[in-house]
């Protein structure tokens, strides 16, 4: 997987999510193209990401000319306006033939069109609700990422159970098939990520442990022992 700051975005479309995400990107050393057709978000997104633009998101030229149709991954935040995030997806995944492309869809009749395009669809607020019911149902679990149908990447608080056993012993491959990824130390005072964890890792109380698992295996994991 390339690291992010060697990957070009463009996010269309400057709401709420989208400033949020062209933020984060920006911040994690991405470059980022913030379009929107509203001067005010723009100007508001403009001295955080490299390059911020007042365009008409389904004018291919426009697009063009700013090298929306080079970047790595185009992401469609347009919200209220379903005709210019449909024109839009359209232009980047079929006029440009971008391979990367995500999309915003505010309802599920929006989700069902925007699948048949061949495009990554995103739901936040429906995916907000079910990682927040989650996090209410499992206190323990900080985080839950799908990576693909019924298979999650977790931030999960570790349980006492864990306290002072390594990773050896615990055997979450064979006893919960779900295996640790990363580790991020408690005892270390900036908060540092073991990327690649050792069996003799030992797991202390403040520890937040990344695992990946199917749904079922994490949510017996955390129902035994959060």
């Amino acid at each position: 997987m390339n690291n992010i700051a060697d990957q070009k975005y463009a996010v269309i479309g400057l709401g709420l999510f989208g400033q949020t995400l062209a933020r984060q990107l920006a911040a994690g050393g991405a470059e980022v193209i913030a379009i929107d057709i509203d001067v005010k978000l723009v100007q508001e997104l403009a001295d955080h990401v490299a390059h911020a633009v007042t365009l008409d998101a389904t004018d291919v030229r426009a697009l063009q000319s700013q090298g929306v149709d080079q970047v790595d991954v185009a992401i469609v935040a347009i919200g209220e306006n379903f005709e210019g995030n449909i024109l839009c997806t359209l232009i980047l995944k079929q006029t440009f033939g971008l391979k990367s492309v995500i999309t915003r869809a505010m309802t599920m009749a929006q989700y069902k069109i925007l699948a048949l395009m061949d495009v990554r669809v995103l739901q936040p607020e429906r995916e907000s609700a079910e990682r927040l019911a989650t996090r209410l149902l499992r206190p323990g679990l900080i985080d839950n990422i799908q990576l693909a149908e019924h298979f999650n990447l977790v931030q999960l608080e570790a349980p006492k159970a864990f306290y002072d056993r390594a990773l050896r012993e615990l055997d979450l491959r064979n006893t919960h098939s779900c295996n640790v990824v990363s580790i991020r130390k408690a005892a270390e005072g900036d908060g540092q990520m073991v990327s690649v964890p050792h069996p003799d890792d030992v797991i202390r109380e403040g520890d937040v442990l990344y695992l990946i698992g199917t749904d079922e295996n994490i949510e017996r994991l955390t129902d035994e022992l959060c």
